[in-house]
């Protein structure tokens, strides 16, 4: 979840700053950060509890 919730995070930073204001390329990098965090999020094996 937290890894969702961080990819989630970075994306929408990423829309503000492209669409607002004049992006440098490096801001791009959120766009790819995000989306790979996202989805590791998503796809991550669960541990087993530990009873």
């Amino acid at each position: 979840m937290p890894y969702t919730l961080a990819g989630l995070a970075l994306l929408v930073i990423w829309g503000v700053a492209t669409v607002f204001y004049q992006a440098p390329g490096w801001i791009h990098l959120l766009l790819t950060g995000g989306v790979a965090l996202w989805v590791y999020g998503i796809v991550k094996p669960r541990t087993a509890d530990k009873k």
